[in-house]
């Protein structure tokens, strides 16, 4: 019994079916089959699939969990409903008409029970872990059969009469790493899988029996044959290239822990370091062994694989062997060895193999393997191991991987292999394709047969009742061999063998006929033919002629005849000087070839390979091949390759041999000087590297190079998609592996081939050609052009007919001419690199550089200018396009210009002086009534300001239930590299919810153990530093990789802050220690920062931080209060002057109904309240809705803002609101954005919100991501325009910024106690304790104070405020992002910006003079301040009068915060970097190491190591 079950994870995204493949949704995790379904479980998605790939059912996998973690209840929801996990699988499993499903949904593991048939019924469901916790993790899981439990004299009755399947699930395995909730700690379980036992339980007789190891293992693959269980494991070594692939034996008994006892172990014989990567068991044929296919690589190279066949048979004497790496129930001591297994067989060396898949046609072994570029290749292996030529089953025009696990369809004929998106239903042979009985033998396929009866090529099961003939058993390379034998009484034999494997429907006839075109050839009474073989014994007297008789020899197998030609010759006539041609002649007219001469065979014959030892007799100096152009080609091939190397003049051909390839290919050359030679890289069918040598006359081939055949080009965008009809525009083509194309297609011109003028991999650039007739518009397709192939393209051009350049004028300043070209506008799209232009005086040509080009009244204008031209006034100019050049001239009008403004100016000033005298007094009277209108404006709008300072209600949230606060290393990862994304991304990694530990390489550990040195570590921060090039921007980057690399060590890294302070204390705390701390501008000031931020972290959310979310909500709710211009973000309430929106309009409070559609006929939920304003927007209608409806539900509305559609209910009807429509008011060339005024809701209207599922709401793009927003739109700040004055008189009214000042007070006494509770939980002293941290390092700065000898107590308190309240708590303040999961808005950022200045003007030790002219941010808090400052100088005396915090305490402070977050940065990459920096100054660090006499030995070791890293090769010989 063989129980082969898939549970290596495939990737395909996108749900649909097309022919023989299909796409999914998402990432796969899992494909299973059974006989006629296939079920593929991906990260959001389950589906069940026909055995043609067609969509039986879809299962969601999203779903709400609620509940305690050891007893939560996973729900399933919709697509589009709101969810918060998603069950990923781990397992999947198909089992007596069930299908397990097993994996985690958030903390704990989950498992499901679904019906085979209809995955949509859940049969039971359970809150229960079942193989790996890790999303995605090396572990495998499968089903093994135990036998029943016999009767015993305790229990007479059977407890179990029956064999049941149970789950053994083996987990990745990680030492250092602790177990997590709800983890199963061991490596290896069995886990119940019968409804009846206890189902999903691993334990058993009382105990929870398992198996364990102690080392970092991958589990593999794992399988169960007859009563045997096997598994595969690599198991990890931390020294690098010391791993070890790894085999299990179990026999599988009654019960779970007599199974595993049961456990005997092996490794295989590979060189160190290598690993298995995949694995296939070979399903039992004629063979009693157990044999199994593994591809392994080198742990440091992933391309170089070879596929490796082995005996895994278990020993036969019972427990031979321990195991040293695995062991169960309990680990001791091992007393025996374990086995080694040695390698039968390389089958095959491919680059890059993922996958296999073994099977077996009759006694033949099918090997099924996957590549990561993208090809299925079909490999048959007989039963001596000999190996038949490589077929391609499928190839991808790309690099899309083949995963690791495969599939054979259950007719035998097919099988399911996945590429990146898609699974495909591949056939393992195209018998059909082969339309003769000897193509049909020629293919070497064990699978196919020539049926006589349908005269076809076809799979055997197909031809019933007739005659097939078919490949044999044993590898042969023809369908018949030879031999010539002359028998010592002078009579010359001709023995023929058949190699064929035959079915016949009655009894055997076989028949041979030999003939010759001299006439009759062999005696009649010779020995009758016996299959497989013949003999002519020929005439007494034949006399062979000196160029050989060919011979036809007719085969009749019961109703199939074929027939074969074959040479006869004289052997001893073969003769000449020894080469290898002259052996294989030898060889292929039936001789023999023995001490360099031809002879008549013998009775064993000669192998063909002696021919390939017989060395080159050409007295020449060996060629030998330095390089090959190109080296990288399509499987297309390349024409016009070029060979350089040493003596190679002689060399006729090019010899290129492949592993998927049966026989080489050559290639003739073309041309040849010795040095260098010209040849064509021929077209083959697989992708991989190809191995090079020169073939000389007389057959021998030298050299050693390759050639890497990889995928087609591909094509998916063109810049720019149109050209005039002359041609030459130069054209961007944007793809992939573009540097294979030798030339562009175009439909319009097949014959007309564009050469490219560069080329990358990426992208192709060209020019394109022209049309006979250019004044017609039309659309070219383009193709590509490799080697000898034309692919499609998929891309267009549109012809247009040639542009129109008008004119031009110029203008001069200086010794530099502005020229400005006019051109008629078209669909051209020209830029300014497309035009070129030349001045034109006297014959001579002065150059116009493009500067730029704009366009206006449907005219293109192009400017240029022409430099150091003082006194040249230019009347032509030549502007040149593509290929064609024109001529502009410039006639200048100015005579004509003078002329009639001579005339005209005296009738202008009579006219101004008539219209002046009427319009003096019509302003009058205009000025008067507006400066009345003006004086009431300001009136009513100071009386306003002093009612709403009376009346408004501050009605602010002061409690939030959830503060979304960010976790340790992003907050950190937000400190420490604030500006640099990349080294976020390397040093601060996402690891999951649970950190991993980070092996450090050899290299990093070395450099990790020098820079323990303090003395090291301190010279070389001092040294970079000192450089000139070592920018602030540099300092605070190697502060913070060194807070990374010795995050785990803070007792360590304190100690150093510490000595840099000291230092920097010395250096400039002498001349002006006031200063000090003050910017960071040294290392060690970035270094306090991190510091701080590391130590503080605690206090911060256990205390400050709550008050500080609290203020950030209510500072967002008070400025949603008031009037909001959405296209500049000022507000009406606001504590910045700078944001203040003071120009706003009238408005009034409306109180909407919102009713939100469910489904999709038109239902509506009940009504929810919303609060907005007259003059909002649609769109900040929709956020006020979103955001009530999120505070009432506690959750967020399960479509995002941009995909929300609201609809106004008038007159029963519902309208579509929408921020610009055709009804917008325009003033100029802006556009106002609807408000609610301008449709004209009423206080108690009913608004409807539909999300983009709606089919009837298509997808909007917000204004937002206009980048022109401010120059096309305005809302509530009028523009610069007079347009519309006299229809929107009321939008003219003056606003004066002074009487809207008294905002910024009532936002200040509304969010008072939010910055008051925030100032006090910063400078309070809870328990009358400060944080430790804060204690410690005052205490430390007290001490260098007395050292220097400082009796200034304002520079101590300088120095405590630069260190704690500058370096740290403004930069939170400013900065909520960096410690809450939230966005911060420019207007936030202002207001923010207020507070905290406010906070550090509290610990200055200056007055701050006010008046007139003092900014409102300083005179907002000024009688604030004095009373902040007396309680900022109390909590500094409370600090300096609390017990010290001794040396040991705080060590054990720094020692629980480096475990606290171990494993949280990536130390490794954070080593690396500080090593580039040290890099780039190692003289100067080397010098000053020597200078103060350090050893330089650790330093040139770290460098040596990282320089000089090497991987593990392969071995060279034939066998691992």
């Amino acid at each position: 019994m063989l129980l082969l079950l898939l549970s290596i994870c495939l990737l395909w995204p996108g749900a649909e079916t097309t022919g023989r493949n299909f796409t999914v949704d998402g990432e796969i995790r899992h494909l299973v089959a059974t006989d006629d379904t296939l079920y593929v479980a991906t990260e959001d998605k389950l589906y069940q699939l026909k055995r043609d790939l067609t969509l039986v059912y879809t299962l969601n996998q999203k779903g709400v969990l609620t509940g305690n973690i050891d007893k939560a209840v996973f729900s399933r929801v919709t697509d589009g409903d709101p969810w918060n996990t998603t069950f990923s699988v781990n397992v999947l499993l198909p089992v007596n008409g069930m299908l397990i499903s097993c994996g985690v949904t958030n903390e704990c593991g989950y498992c499901e029970v679904l019906a085979l048939d209809d995955i949509s019924t859940t049969v039971h469901n359970e809150t229960i872990l079942v193989g790996s916790k890790k999303r995605k993790s090396t572990s495998v899981a499968f089903l093994v059969l135990l036998p029943p439990a016999p009767p015993s004299a305790t229990q007479p009755a059977t407890p179990r009469a029956n064999p049941e399947f149970y789950i053994l699930a083996a987990t990745q395995q990680r030492k250092g790493e602790d177990p997590q909730i709800c983890e199963n700690p061991k490596a290896v379980y069995l886990h119940n899988s019968g409804m009846g036992q206890d189902i999903f339980s691993f334990g058993g007789d009382g105990t929870n029996p398992s198996i364990e190891s102690n080392k970092d293992v991958d589990f593999l693959d794992g399988f169960q044959i007859n009563s045997t269980i096997y598994l595969f494991a690599n198991v990890l070594d931390p020294t690098r290239g010391n791993d070890r692939v790894r085999l299990v034996w179990l026999t599988a008994k009654a019960k779970k822990l007599a199974t595993f006892k049961s456990l005997r172990g092996a490794y295989f014989s590979v060189p160190k370091g290598c690993r298995l990567a995949a694995s296939s068991a070979v399903s039992p044929g004629l063979s009693s062994a157990v044999l199994w296919a593994g591809i392994f690589h080198a742990d440091s190279d992933a391309r170089g694989t070879q596929l490796l066949l082995f005996d895994i048979s278990p020993p036969l004497d019972p427990y031979p062997y321990t195991d040293r790496d695995f062991c169960s129930p309990t680990c001791g001591a091992q007393k025996n060895e374990t086995k080694a297994l040695k390698p039968l067989k390389v089958l095959f060396k491919q680059t890059s193999m993922t996958s296999v898949l073994a099977t077996t046609q009759g006694s033949w072994m099918v090997f099924f393997i996957g590549t990561a570029d993208g090809q299925l290749i079909k490999l048959s292996v007989d039963e001596k191991y000999q190996i038949a030529c490589p077929t391609m089953l499928y190839r991808t025009n790309d690099d899309r991987k083949v995963f690791p696990r495969m599939h054979l369809d259950l007719d035998g004929k097919h099988v399911y292999a996945a590429f990146a998106k898609q699974v495909h239903r591949v056939p393992v042979s195209e018998c059909g394709r082969h339309k003769n009985l000897k193509d049909c033998w020629s293919a070497e396929d064990p699978s196919c047969v020539w049926c006589e009866g349908q005269n076809s090529c076809t799979f055997k099961d197909e031809c019933q009742n007739s005659d097939w003939l078919s490949f044999p058993n044993i590898y042969q390379k023809k369908m018949i061999s030879y031999m010539v034998k002359k028998q010592s009484s002078g009579q010359i034999h001709l023995v023929v063998d058949t190699h064929v494997n035959v079915h016949l429907k009655g009894t055997t006839r076989f028949a041979c006929q030999f003939s010759a075109s001299s006439g009759k050839l062999c005696v009649w009474d010779g020995p009758s033919p016996t299959f497989p073989n013949c003999t002519c014994i020929l005439l007494n007297g034949t006399q062979l002629p000196s160029k050989g008789l060919n011979v036809v020899v007719k085969f009749r197998l019961g109703s199939m005849n074929f027939q074969e030609t074959i040479k006869l010759m004289t052997c001893s006539d073969i003769a000449g000087s020894p080469t290898s041609a002259l052996c294989q002649s030898c060889l292929d007219v039936g001789c023999s070839w023995s001490k360099n001469v031809c002879s008549w065979a013998t009775e064993n014959g000669t192998d063909d390979q002696i021919c390939q030892m017989i060395p080159s007799q050409m007295n020449i100096s060996k060629p030998e091949i330095s390089s090959i152009m190109p080296d990288v080609v399509s499987f297309f091939g390349h024409k016009g390759a070029v060979m350089t190397g040493y003596n190679l003049s002689r060399v006729t051909r090019v010899r290129i041999r492949t592993a998927a390839d049966c026989a080489p290919l050559e290639s003739p050359v073309w041309s040849n000087n010795g040095t260098n030679l010209i040849f064509h890289i021929p077209a083959i069918q697989s992708k991989g590297t190809g191995q090079v040598c020169v073939v000389l006359p007389d057959g021998s081939c030298y050299g050693n190079s390759a050639v890497t055949y990889t995928s087609a080009p591909s094509c998916y965008s063109i810049t720019p998609t149109t050209t005039w009809g002359s041609g030459k525009r130069k054209i961007t083509l944007l793809g992939s592996k573009l540097e294979f194309v030798d030339g562009i297609l175009h439909s319009h011109s097949l014959q007309e081939v564009s050469n490219p003028t560069s080329k990358n991999p990426h992208n192709l650039t060209y020019f394109t050609p022209s049309v006979k007739s250019p004044y017609r518009v039309f659309t070219s397709i383009l193709s590509l052009k490799v080697s000898n192939e034309t692919l499609a393209c998929s891309q267009s051009l549109i012809y247009y007919p040639e542009p129109e350049f008008t004119s031009f004028t110029s203008t001069r300043t200086g010794e530099v001419v502005r020229v400005t070209i006019q051109k008629t506008a078209d669909n051209l799209n020209m830029s300014i690199k497309d035009v070129s232009a030349f001045g034109v005086y006297e014959g001579k040509d002065f150059p116009c550089i493009m500067e730029a080009k704009e366009h206006s009244n449907q005219t293109d204008f192009f400017i240029c200018e022409i430099h150091n031209v003082p006194d040249l006034k230019f009347r032509k100019l030549k502007v040149s396009y593509g290929g064609e050049t024109i001529l502009l001239r410039n006639t200048s009008p100015v005579l004509t210009l003078m002329l009639f403004v001579l005339l005209l100016i005296p009738v202008i000033i009579i006219a101004v002086i008539l219209v002046y005298r009427r319009q003096r007094k019509q302003l009058t009277e205009k000025m008067n009534k507006h400066v009345e209108t003006l004086e009431l404006d300001i009136r009513n709008d100071i009386r306003q300001g002093f009612v709403d300072m009376q009346t408004e209600k501050v009605d602010l949230l002061d409690n939030i239930s959830a503060i979304p606060f960010l976790d340790y290393k992003h907050f950190a990862s937000r400190i420490f590299f604030p500006e640099n994304e990349a080294f976020t991304a390397s040093c601060v990694a996402d690891v999951g919810q649970h950190a991993v530990k980070v092996q450090l390489d050899e290299s990093c550990q070395a450099f990790s153990e020098l820079i323990q040195d303090r003395r090291f570590l301190t010279c070389t921060v001092h040294t970079v530093e000192a450089q000139k090039s070592f920018t602030i921007k540099d300092k605070c980057a190697l502060a913070s990789l060194l807070t990374v690399a010795l995050h785990g060590n803070l007792l360590y890294l304190t100690d150093i802050m510490e000595t840099l302070l000291k230092d920097l204390m010395k250096k400039n705390g002498s001349a002006q220690p006031k200063m000090l701390l003050r910017r960071t501008e040294s290392v060690v000031e970035k270094l306090l920062t991190n510091w701080m931020s590391i130590c503080l972290y605690g206090f911060l959310r256990e205390s400050a931080g709550q008050h500080l979310f609290l203020l950030v909500s209510a500072l967002t709710q008070q400025i949603a209060r008031g009037p909001v211009d959405r296209v500049t973000e000022k507000a009406q309430y606001t504590l910045s002057e700078d944001w203040l929106l003071w120009q706003a309009p009238d408005f009034t409070s409306l109180k909407l109904k919102a009713l939100f559609a469910v489904g999709s006929d038109g239902e509506v939920s009940e009504p929810l309240e919303v609060v907005a304003l007259s003059c909002d927007t649609v769109e900040q209608l929709k956020e006020k809705i979103l955001t009530t409806f999120k505070a009432k539900f506690g959750f967020t509305y399960n479509s995002p803002q941009m995909s929300v559609h609201i609809e106004f209910e008038r007159n029963g009807n519902f309208a579509a609101l929408e921020e610009v429509d055709a009804s917008s008011e325009v003033m100029g060339e802006v556009t106002m954005l609807n408000t609610l005024q301008h449709y004209k809701v009423p206080d108690g209207a009913t608004v409807k919100v539909l999300s983009r599922k709606n089919p009837s709401v298509s997808p909007q793009s917000s204004l937002k991501d206009d980048q022109d927003l401010s120059e096309k739109y305005f809302h509530l700040i009028n523009p610069d325009v007079e347009a519309d004055k006299g229809t929107s008189p009321e939008r003219k009214k003056l606003k004066l910024k002074e009487v809207h000042l008294t905002k910024l007070l009532s936002t200040k006494v509304a969010v008072h106690s939010f910055v008051e509770n925030l100032f006090k939980s910063i400078w309070g002293m809870p328990n009358c304790r400060a944080p430790q941290a804060v204690k410690y390092f005052f205490d430390f700065l007290d001490s260098q104070a007395d050292n220097m000898k400082i009796p200034d107590p304002d520079v101590l308190h300088i120095w405590k405020t630069n260190s704690l309240p500058l370096r740290f708590w403004v930069n939170i303040l400013k900065n909520p992002q960096f410690v809450f999961d939230m966005d911060k808005s420019p207007h936030l950022d202002g207001c923010l910006s207020v507070i905290a200045q406010a906070f550090m003007d509290s610990f200055s030790l200056s007055d701050t003079q006010l008046g007139k002219h003092t900014p409102t941010n300083k005179l907002l808090y000024a009688k604030d301040i004095p009373k902040y400052k007396q309680e900022v100088k109390e909590y500094y005396r409370l600090v300096a009068e609390q017990p010290p915090i001794t040396r040991a305490e705080f060590e054990d402070f720094l020692r629980e915060e480096s475990k606290k977050h171990e494993n949280e940065f990536n130390e490794g990459a954070a080593l690396k970097e500080l090593y580039k920096i040290i890099k780039r100054y190692f003289p100067e660090v080397e010098a000053e190491l020597e200078r103060i006499g350090l050893p330089g030995e650790g330093l040139q070791k770290v460098r040596d190591l990282f320089e000089g890293m090497k991987s593990c090769p392969w071995s060279t010989e034939g066998v691992l």
